[in-house]
């Protein structure tokens, strides 16, 4: 009996630790609201698939909005539509209107990049050993970056989008090595600041960060489960992201975070233009809208990448509904 007790005392003080340490590591700094930074993720190709005219859309970002922190995309599907032929119209037209308001680009390259099915391949990938397609991938990313190096206004390279995120779009298995490829040769061709994004939810964020100099996170919490078969609310709150960070503050040696996709729009079990309002709404509406932006804010990140402003200027110009995007004015205008 006393061997009882005393193995529960003993659990009782290891449980006891264990909530204490996880209650340090959730602690952290959180800015004030004047001092928090907001930007968007822009594609041209989502605009597009919502019905829009894609440089519209992107002129209304930057002049009604007034937004100044920006992730563009070189979707290597449509910079090298055809082998060894470059397309550079769209990405070029993007980065000069982003310049002219000087506006700051960070650029995403690689395979792997914002908006589904995540892998942009050009088709004429299909017809190649694995071997080439590694050659070429790596060209690409090098006909980018010597392409846009002398703008300024690009801060940063982000090298593919969630590498890490496992079973989620139409992607080959992560090849650790070629990602590595790719960094260095990002690195050795331009000395600015390379960022590596993973899953704020679903992902350990340590592989990721340890090869970055920026560590981007994605930020949800309405969404659809295809497993469940349902919507869901993560069951996290601002302290999980704030444990995260600091668990691989202590384990690499990053420069900055910032979230680099922070919900801003939908997710249901089909493309949320064929959703109707209300079920649109399970996920993302106006008061859903300022509480993710609350409880980004209480994650002790100052730097917030908006994801959803084609869908905002959707819903503004399409169906008469511009409430988030005159909420999310206050935020690129401070």
């Amino acid at each position: 009996m006393f061997r009882t007790i005393k193995r529960f005392k003993y659990l009782v003080v290891v449980l006891i630790v264990i909530f204490f340490v996880i209650f340090l590591l959730s602690r952290g700094y959180i800015y004030d609201r004047e001092d928090v930074g907001y930007g968007i993720t822009f594609s041209p190709k989502q605009a597009e698939n919502l019905g829009m005219d894609w440089q519209e859309t992107f002129l209304a970002i930057l002049n009604d909005l007034q937004v100044r922190r920006l992730r563009l995309s070189a979707y290597w599907n449509e910079v090298e539509p055809n082998i060894n032929e470059y397309s550079w119209e769209r990405l070029d037209w993007q980065i000069n209107e982003a310049s002219k308001v000087n506006a700051e680009i960070i650029l995403a390259v690689g395979g792997r990049l914002p908006r589904w099915p995540e892998c942009h391949f050009p088709a004429w990938t299909a017809d190649i050993s694995g071997e080439q397609k590694d050659a070429e991938l790596l060209e690409y990313i090098e006909a980018v970056i010597k392409r846009y190096q002398g703008n300024k206004n690009i801060i940063a390279w982000q090298v593919e989008n969630e590498p890490f995120l496992i079973n989620f779009g139409e992607c080959p298995k992560l090849d650790k090595e070629l990602l590595d490829r790719e960094i260095a040769l990002v690195r050795a061709l331009d000395n600015r600041q390379i960022i590596i994004t993973d899953s704020g939810e679903l992902s350990a964020w340590l592989p990721a960060a340890k090869r970055a100099d920026i560590f981007g996170t994605t930020m949800y919490l309405n969404t659809y489960s295809k497993l469940l078969q349902s919507y869901v609310r993560y069951p996290i709150e601002p302290g999980f992201f704030r444990f995260k960070k600091n668990i691989t503050r202590l384990f690499s040696r990053l420069e900055k975070w910032l979230v680099i996709e922070l919900q801003a729009e939908p997710w249901g079990p089909k493309q949320f233009q064929d959703l109707s309002k209300e079920e649109r709404s399970l996920t993302m509406d106006l008061e859903k809208f300022k509480n993710i932006i609350e409880f980004s804010r209480q994650t002790g990140f100052q730097e917030f990448y908006l994801w959803g402003a084609e869908w905002w200027y959707w819903e503004k110009t399409v169906n008469g509904d511009g409430g988030i995007w005159e909420e999310a004015r206050g935020l690129f205008s401070d």
